[in-house]
This record gives structure tokens, sequence and C-alpha cells, in this order.
């Protein structure tokens, strides 16, 4: 496509220096450099010609500080940007030297044309632009080692210097770019418009929209003064004729003068070996997820971090030059990390079990394919139709078949396969068949909401999306990627409209042979499960078919499920678990994204259909099946008597409830684990375990929930806080030291998806190749080696008296007649922040408001702490999938709203 710039916009103008005083720029960064432009064939320009380009170069700054650089980051703009898009990364590796860490030099260009960089008048297509960065490196005299960092088209400017040099290559970075564009995919609306008839000189050289359109896109907004720093080369249309250029040369199609090239580094890309670090902001109009999967494709070893809430200019919304330079330490530099990551966050553990011990997920239906006992049974297959037995013939059988099935319409080991199927019969064979074959199941529940249920899914890129008629509506109608296949058959206009290929009877009759291929490996990612969402964006964690296998081995040595065992699961994870562990399993008749629909007869029911001797349900389950034993029938209560053992995680459980649900199961031993989606068994205690704890003063030290001692394969130790609330002691066994929670063990999960950085916060390493995962809980060890949780890691209050933890005070508040919850959470600056207790009452309050004088002198009494306000509400907010996780955060939030005249809303 030729372009051709208003006669304004071609004018020659110098190369030049900012002008003084934008935001974070140091002038002394700035430098004009000349370069003679080589030749490139029929590109227009002139061989032997000199360019000036001004760049920002840290190199003068590290020779006055005696710093030797460990290697030089080469940094590329895109449009309409310049290198003050990098200033960050310039200050930050600038200040690492000065503390005596390894320093890197950091050269950002403005490309000619761009910037403060000279205009040349000349259109300037992909492959000049590659050959200029090569005449300007040759000019400098670079060498290697270097790293590439590029942005938008700087990023595809970049990674050709990159391919063409790779005895200098040391390693390759990228912030939101395309370096493909898909002949079957359109390319970006915004580019669509800046590209039509009579708009792109109009757009981008003639006005200034296509600049002001791009600076919009900040997340939050861009100040003002860093508006007007980007605007600074661009003030008049003379200097604005590298935007339209750029844009331009953008390769719609095969015909496009720069196709060629953006296809040659795009190929390139695949036979680099070097670290390569992928940093994305999910938000961005222009490069969308699809063009990091295809980055990601190319460079499968690369390490990627998706910052949810960032858009196209990333390097604007989050700190990537932290993250840069905190990636550069652990992968190219043999010393301690250039930054301190963030404080940890969420678990890490990549230990397994030894594999004499471990079995594949699929054994017991292997090895009980020919029995006709029951596997699992589905209480609710369908409206007003009667409970679905399965045996264990029928269910090996209806596995081997849609894995046979899905093999035969293209879907191999190592395949994203998202799973959007309510927990069911069809749901247990799916996620079976899937895992036999080596694909990689994807589970986000809906219990995330529309919003965070499309935000897991497409950040999870799935190849495949199998489900019922909610969720594959809801993938046609949100986008969400993958070929879609439905569990039920439907009318062929439904199944056009929704974009469904097959049906799951389609795969059975495909796969009626039942051949599969040669099965995963332990070693193998088998799962891709995402967290409750309830302290922040859902994380997806990844598992391998060995660390599940370890999971269900845990559960079998810490409570004897296993085969021959009646499962009944209120919680669908440990449904799922069932045939893994030989467990003939069943889910009660409930509404799984609202754990408190679950009522007494539905749990009786469910026992009874199986004999179950094992029941597992989450703490709101729990909580509405004694308000609604009520209900029971003598033959109901005769079922549940049966039941030998019974679990309920997910919150803390109190010992009143606890002991109502063993009221209701007399001969069952009473048990509340410690874990999360990360890793689900941690520690375990009985209910007269707790009953010991809550009277054992000397063990409760700071306060908290007793969640007991460490299960056999976990090990438990604690980092200690700091004033600031920050974990910062060394791993420590010391009984009543507070700290966060850190965890050790062989079902752990192996990592986080596409969170690179949050997987480093997340791990401590101990000793050579061991790790530890951060749960981000606090909490403390006494001296029996009981843990206790005293609330999360985000929620602890840094008051002028010290460091205070949540739940010890909600404890001692909700213990009050007439407090059924609490909470306690900080309101003010850190390190002086002031104690708010936020209650319901019994019965609920009808508005929100402050407590009246005798319930707040009351609370004040018990807390411990001394309290600034307490406030009263109908109902706490908590987490959607367990109904029972306050969110601290957004009562924090809202409680200061509260105090400084905002109205009395329900938080």
């Amino acid at each position: 496509m030729s372009f051709r710039l208003p006669r304004s916009a071609t004018a020659l103008a110098p190369a030049s220096v900012p002008p003084s005083g934008l935001p974070g720029l140091d002038p002394d960064w700035s430098r004009i450099v000349d370069v003679v432009e080589s030749s490139l064939a029929d590109d227009g320009t002139t061989p032997g010609a000199s360019h000036a380009w001004h760049l920002l170069d840290n190199g003068e700054q590290l020779a006055a500080l005696g710093a030797e650089p460990v290697g030089t980051i080469l940094c590329v703009h895109g449009n309409p940007t310049w290198s003050y898009l990098w200033r960050d990364l310039v200050a930050q590796a600038t200040a690492a030297a000065t503390t005596g860490r390894p320093a890197w030099r950091v050269i950002a260009v403005d490309q000619l044309d761009m910037g403060f960089s000279e205009r040349t008048g000349v259109a300037r297509p992909l492959a000049r632009r590659v050959r200029d960065l090569d005449d300007l490196t040759r000019a400098l005299g670079l060498t290697g080692p270097v790293v590439t960092f590029g942005h938008d088209w700087g990023g595809v400017v970049s990674l050709g210097w990159a391919v063409d040099h790779p005895e200098h290559l040391a390693g390759v970075m990228l912030l939101n770019t395309a370096i493909h564009q898909s002949d079957t995919e359109p390319i970006p609306a915004p580019l669509r418009l800046a590209l039509a008839r009579g708009v792109l000189g109009a757009g981008t050289v003639t006005t200034t929209a296509f600049l002001d359109t791009t600076l919009a896109l900040g997340h939050p907004a861009l100040p003002a003064a860093v508006k007007n720093a980007y605007r600074a080369p661009y003030r008049t249309p003379a200097r604005r004729g590298g935007i339209g250029g750029f844009v331009a040369d953008i390769p719609v199609d095969a015909r496009h003068d720069s196709h060629a090239e953006l296809d040659r580094i795009a190929e390139s890309l695949r036979s680099l070996t070097v670290p390569a670090l992928l940093l994305w902001g999910p938000r961005d109009p222009i490069f969308s997820d699809r063009y990091l999967d295809d980055l990601s494709d190319r460079l499968p070893h690369a390490a990627v971090h998706r910052f949810e809430g960032a858009g196209h200019l990333i390097a604007e919304d989050v700190d990537y030059a932290g993250a840069a330079l905190g990636w550069l330490a652990e992968s190219l530099v043999e010393l301690s990390p250039l930054v301190e990551l963030s404080p940890l966050v969420e678990l890490v553990e990549a230990q397994t079990a030894p594999a004499d011990v471990l079995q594949p997920l699929w054994h017991y239906l292997d090895e009980l394919r020919d029995s006709d006992e029951t596997a699992l049974i589905d209480m609710a297959p369908g409206k007003g139709t009667d409970p679905r037995v399965v045996s264990w013939r029928l269910l090996s059988r209806r596995v081997r078949g849609i894995a046979a099935g899905l093999h035969q319409i293209g879907v191999r080991r190592g395949d994203r396969v998202s799973l959007l199927v309510p927990p069911s019969a069809d749901l247990t064979a799916v996620l079976y068949a899937c895992i036999r074959l080596g694909a990689i199941v994807v589970v986000a529940d809906a219990g995330l909401g529309l919003t965070g249920l499309t935000r897991a899914v497409r950040g999870a890129r799935p190849d495949h999306v199998i489900g019922a008629l909610p969720g594959l509506m809801a993938a046609r109608a949100l986008g969400w990627p993958g070929q879609r296949i439905s569990v039920n058959r439907l009318p062929t206009a439904s199944r056009r409209a929704l974009g469904v290929s097959y049906a799951l009877a389609d795969l059975i009759s495909l796969g009626r042979d039942e051949e599969l291929p040669e099965p995963p490996q332990p070693d193998d990612v088998a799962a891709v499960l995402f967290t409750s969402g309830s302290t922040g964006p859902a994380k997806g964690v990844v598992y391998t078919h060995g660390q599940l296998s370890a999971v269900s081995r845990a559960l079998h040595a810490q409570y004897g499920v296993g085969r021959g065992t009646g499962l009944v699961a209120g919680f669908a994870p440990f449904a799922l678990l069932g045939p893994a562990l030989g467990a003939r399993s069943v889910t009660p008749d409930m509404d799984v994204t609202a754990p408190k629909t679950l009522t007494a007869t539905a749990v009786a029911a469910a026992v009874a259909a199986i004999d179950a001797t094992v029941v597992f349900l989450s703490p709101a389950a729990l909580a509405n099946v004694v308000a609604t034993q009520g209900e029971l029938t003598p033959a109901d209560r005769a079922a549940l008597a049966r039941v030998t053992s019974f679990l309920s995680a997910g919150a803390p459980v109190s010992e009143p409830l606890l002991a109502s649900a063993a009221a209701l199961m007399p001969g069952a031993s009473a048990h509340t684990p410690y874990g999360m989606t990360e890793g689900l068994l941690m520690t375990d205690i009985t209910l007269d375990g707790i009953r010991e704890a809550a009277i054992d003063d000397e063990a409760r030290g700071p306060g908290g929930v007793c969640v007991g001692r460490p299960t056999a394969t976990t090990r438990v130790r604690i980092s200690a806080l700091d004033e600031t609330g920050t974990a910062v002691g060394e791993l420590s066994e010391a009984p009543q030291v507070t700290g966060e929670i850190v965890v050790s063990a062989p079902h752990v999960k192996d990592h986080y998806d596409r969170l690179w950085l949050t997987d480093q916060a997340a791990t401590r390493m101990v000793t050579p190749g061991e790790r530890w995962h951060r749960t981000g809980d606090v909490g403390h060890l006494d001296a029996s080696g009981r843990l206790w949780v005293e609330g999360r890691l985000p929620h602890v209050i840094t008051t002028p008296h010290g460091v205070v933890t949540p739940v010890g005070p909600e404890l001692a508040v909700s213990a009050l007649a007439g407090v059924d919850r609490a909470a306690a959470v900080g309101v003010g600056p850190a390190g002086s922040q002031q104690v708010v207790i936020v209650v319901e009452t019994v019965p609920p309050a009808t508005r929100v408001g402050l407590a009246e004088p005798a319930l707040a002198a009351a609370v004040r009494g018990v807390a411990g702490q001394p309290v600034a306000a307490v406030l009263v509400v109908p109902h706490l907010p908590t987490d959607i999938r367990h109904n029972s996780k306050i969110d601290r955060t957004r009562l924090a939030g809202w409680a200061h709203g509260i105090l400084t005249g905002a109205r009395l809303t329900q938080p």
C-alpha cells in the first residue's frame, strides 16, 4: 500500500533533544547520533546518506558510577509514541546500578520520522526500519549481550533486528504487539478505521486524532502532563508524517509491500531459543490476546504475564520496568534479583510423589471397565427426571469413546479444552476423556460470574470448548475462543447460530473403536483450574498429571477415601476426583453456583443414593443444611447416621456450626481441612481438635482459627511480618510468631497460567531444588504444631500500635449475643490505620448504620483492639463460589467512605 504524505508533512526537520521538564525524563539521557544509511534494494532511500537519531542512553551515567554493564537493553517504541515510553526502564536500570546490582545499559531509540529523530521525508517500510535499526547499532558499535524490547510496531522492528543478529542476542522482551496477521481474521477495528480511504491522512497527519485516541487508552487515564509529553514531538502536521507512514505500512494482505518482511520475521521467531518475556495488557483493543496466543505459539518457552486491567499502553498502566528487570535477573544474570518482587501472594511446589506410588487418574476406569458397580449418580440430570445411575462399565466406555472421538476430530495432547458443563455425569465423562487423551482441561466455574468467567476463558486461550447450552450461548455472545462442542444434540439452526461443530453423541460415534494414543506422562500438564476470584481476578492454577494424582493420594491417605467409598460432594472438585479414587460419588441436588441452596433433605437423599460414608460440604452449604434440618424424615436421619466422615472447607468453619452438623451425622468424624485451589489439602483438624484448641489459651496466642496439623505429605512454615505487614522473616516453625503461611507438598500446583510475576512472587526457595508456596494467608503455629489462620495478607491492619490480623477480633465479636458475623477492616493510611468492625446482627438489620451504643460497647469490650467505629449492615459481602469468604477489601473502602461522609449504602 502506498501512502503519499501531505506536502507539509514531508518537510525535512533535523533531530533535536526533547524540551526540558517532561515528567520522568532526565535530560542527561538524551543524545543525538548521526547514522550512515545502508543500501536496501529499491526502497527509495539514498545509500550513504546520513540521518540523525535521538535516543535515550544511560551509558554515560553507568560509566560515571564505574558500573560495567552486564548487557544492553535495546528498546524500540511503536506508533505514535517515542522513546519517552521507556523512561521508567532507563530510570530503574540506572537506580539498580547505583546500589551495586547488575548494571544494564538501556538504549531507547526514536525511530526515524518519529519522536525527536530526523524527519527524512521518505517512506520507510518495515524492511527499511529493520535495516535502520541495524545501521544505528553498527554506528554505536553495539555488541552482545543484547536484549531487545519492543512495543506495538516497535515490537516487530525489534524482533527483526533480533532474528538478524543471533551472534549478539541474549534475549527478547515484548509489550503488546503483533508479529503475524491471520488471513482468516480481520485486522483490529481501530486500525481498519485509520486505514480507510479519506481517513488515513486526515486522522494521522493533518489532525492529532490517531495520537489522541492512542493516549486515551491508559488504564487509569494518563495525567495531562504525561499526555503532553507524548505529544511534544508531534505538535504540527510536518512532524506527524511518520505516524501516517507507520499506519500505511500495516500489511493488510499478501499484496502489501511489507507483508513478505513480516512473514520472514514471524517464521524466524520459531528458531529463536534465547530467553523470552511477554508482558501483556489484555484490555488492548488493538493487540488482543489472539496476538499473544500467536507469539506464545512461536516462542513456546517464553515467560508470560498478563496484567489484568492493563491495556495497549501497558508501559503506563503497570510497573513493566520492574517486571522486566526482575525477569532479567532471574533468566540472564546469575546473581541476586535486581528488584525486590512484591510481597508473596499465592502458593507453589514443584515436587511430586515417587512415581511408584502414583496411579494415573484413569486407573480405576481401566481396572473396573467390566464392573457393573455404581461409579457415580447424577441427582438432577434433568428437570422432573429420576437420578441417573452410571456404572463403572458405562463410565469407562463413555470416557474412552469420547476421548477417541475427540482425537478423531483433531484434539491432541496439549490442546486446551474449556469445560462449560455443570457438575454432572456428562462433566465427569468429558473431563476424564480429556485427561486420558492428554488434552488440558480448563475449569472455570459459573461462580466466577459472567465477567470473571469471560476473563478466565479468554485468558486461558482454549483450543476447544465443550459446553451445555447456557455455556455455549455465553461463548458465542461474548466471543470466547475455541472450536465449540455441545453436550446435547441441538437443532440445526441453533447449532449454526452457536457455531457448534459437534455434539458428544457425534464424538462417541466417531470413537466407537476406542483407539487412543499413548497416555500422557506424569510431568505433562493436565488441568488449569481457576481460583474463586475472592481476593482479586481469578488465577489459572496449573496442575500436572502427577500432581493431580498426588491430590487423590493425599485424600486417600488422610481420610481413607478410595475403592468402595461412597462420596457426597457439595463442592464439585471433590466429586470430579471420585473416579480417580475408585469411589462412587454423587453431587447432591443443588445450584452449584449458590452453595446456600443445598438443603438437609438433598444431602440425605444423596447419601442414601450411594450409601455414602464420606460427605464434603462448603461452610455456606453446611450452614443451610443445619438450618433446614427440620425437614428431615426419620429415613433421612437414618441415612445421615451411616456417614463415617464429613468435611467442610473453603472458609473458616466455626465450632458451633461444625457441632450442629455433627449432631446430624452422629456416627461421623467431623473434619475441617485447610487448603485452596492451589493445594486442596494442607492441614486437617477434627471437631474434638477444635474444642481442645479452644480451651488452650496459650496455644491460641494471637488468635485466629485453628486448622490443625499438616497432613502426612505437607510441611508448613511461617514467614514473620514486619511493622508494615510484609512477610520478610525466614521460614520458621517457631511457635506464636504471626506471619505468612508458607507450604510445601507433592500435591500443590505446578504454576500459575500466564502469570509469571505472580508465580515468582508466590514461590519461596529454601534449599536448591525445593520450592515453597506462599499462600497469602497469615497465621501462626502453636507449641503443638497446630496451624492457626488469622486472615489474608492484604487484609492485615497496620495501626500506630502494631500489626492487627482480622480473624481474632472477628471471632470474638461474632460470639456476642445478637451478632451473626463480623468483619474487622482498617481505615486510613498504612501505619496509622484505625480498626473498624462491621457486623451482621440477629435478627438482620434492615438498613446500614452505626451500631446501637450497647452493641458498640460490647464489641469494643471483646475486640482486643481500639475500635474507631462499629457499623451494622443487613449482610456482609462474600465471594460467589463459597458464599463464605468476606470481602474485606471491599468493606474497607466502603467503611472509609461511610466515615468520611458518603451515603449509607449496602457494601
